[in-house]
């Protein structure tokens, strides 16, 4: 049943008398079907057209609902940023209000965050559209972090009731909104503020959800500053926690998570990439080739997807993969020597050839060098003899064997 804006205020402010978030989030969503029918009941409202309500509730209620139907009003015609805007001025007046309450206002918390969020994207989309800049994202992530504050500085509230439940919900999505706009340092800021109040429940004592997408934006940063070890172990857990049913989050944490077990040579089963076609696609060259030692099939690959590799910000972990392809190359010399403790450079040479490669005998001393000196490889080489020395047992150890599995430099 359609309802009218005196209807809507009275909703509003039972919500607020019982305390039940759920139902105040509901009346603030501004795709909840209250909003299509203020829309239509003010047709083309205005601040000053709405002045007449103020003081129908508690202060900033009033102004809230003013700005809700006034945010429903420019979403309804398109108009993104003003529709930002306002529900922008919505979020300032509402984190007046929420120090003052325990944590029961949190899921009204988390949907006006997460409309702000996606407003902003909208707007700036539609404006980068028209060859426009917006910096509408950028605003969302200023205010979301101010909420993450309100959120770490509850020290009233019973520790059940407390806002800082919110904290890492909030976390994830000023860390959306940071990689959104490429302002991935800012990060930094917010994960010292987390270390630096130690009165913030266990991460492990959160909801599962708010969980993974902490521990996916940890594994992200961590990637990207190639602390790859830390980067996974984060990444794992991400992956393991996430819901059975959430396949696009599952897929975005193995896109990063299954190049670094390449790195350690732990290939994928045929089993799970069924079970993520877009994965598959991006990544079955590069595993086909590594499990053949094919290292010209793995550069074509290298060729065909640099430019959504680079994308990614996948192509140098890519890249450095590249040296587990050149080890099982060599292990094949190795298998057609019958594993020979002695093997001529030029049969690595020959080796190389034969699969493409073409480099000359001096650059192929270089590169079993390296390998040798990486770990790779367990020997020495006798440059006056142009001979390789391999060990006698495990010379081509396994690469999660490697005193540092992720080393490549």
């Amino acid at each position: 049943m359609p309802i009218n804006f005196s209807t809507y205020l009275t909703q509003l402010n039972d919500a607020l008398v019982a305390e039940n978030g759920s139902n105040l989030a509901y009346l603030l969503r501004p795709t909840s079907p209250h909003g299509k029918d203020l829309v239509k009941e003010f047709r083309n409202p205005t601040l000053a057209s709405l002045d007449y309500y103020k003081g129908s509730i508690q202060s900033p209620w009033d102004d809230i609902a003013i700005r809700y139907v006034l945010t429903c009003s420019h979403v309804a015609k398109r108009r993104c940023e003003d529709a930002f805007k306002e529900h922008s001025v919505l979020v300032a007046r509402f984190l007046t209000y929420f120090p003052e309450n325990r944590g029961w206002t949190l899921p009204a918390l988390f949907s006006i965050l997460r409309d702000l969020r996606d407003l902003a994207f909208d707007a700036d989309n539609f404006a980068k559209g028209y060859g426009q800049k917006s910096d509408c994202m950028e605003e969302a992530a200023r205010a979301i972090a101010k909420a993450f504050g309100s959120c770490c500085q509850d020290r009233v509230s019973p520790p059940e009731q407390s806002r800082k439940w919110g904290v890492y919900y909030v976390v994830g999505l000023v860390l959306k909104c940071y990689f959104k706009i490429r302002r991935i340092s800012l990060s930094k800021n917010i994960l010292r503020a987390l270390e630096a109040n130690k009165d913030i429940p266990d991460l492990s004592l959160y909801p599962r959800s708010h969980q993974v997408t902490f521990r996916y934006y940890l594994g992200m940063l961590n990637f990207l500053n190639e602390d790859y070890a830390r980067a996974e172990e984060e990444l794992t857990l991400a992956f393991y926690h996430c819901h059975v049913e959430a396949q696009a989050n599952q897929e975005r944490v193995l896109t990063y998570l299954l190049p670094l077990r390449l790195l350690k040579g732990q290939l994928p089963s045929d089993e799970l990439l069924s079970r993520f076609p877009i994965i598959r696609e991006l990544f079955e060259p590069f595993i086909s080739a590594i499990r053949k030692g094919d290292v010209a099939t793995f550069d074509k690959a290298l060729e065909h997807w640099e430019k959504k590799l680079l994308e990614l910000n996948l192509w140098l972990t890519l890249e450095k993969a590249r040296e587990i392809c050149l080890r099982g190359l060599f292990r094949k010399v190795y298998v057609v020597s019958s594993f020979s403790s002695r093997i001529p450079i030029s049969l690595f040479h020959s080796g190389l050839r034969i699969a493409g490669i073409e480099v000359d005998q001096e650059e192929t001393e270089c590169l079993l060098a390296n390998m040798i000196y990486k770990g790779f490889m367990r020997g020495y080489i006798s440059h006056e003899k142009q001979m390789v020395v391999l060990a006698n047992t495990n010379a081509f150890p396994k690469l999660a064997e490697r005193a540092q599995p992720f080393e490549y430099a």
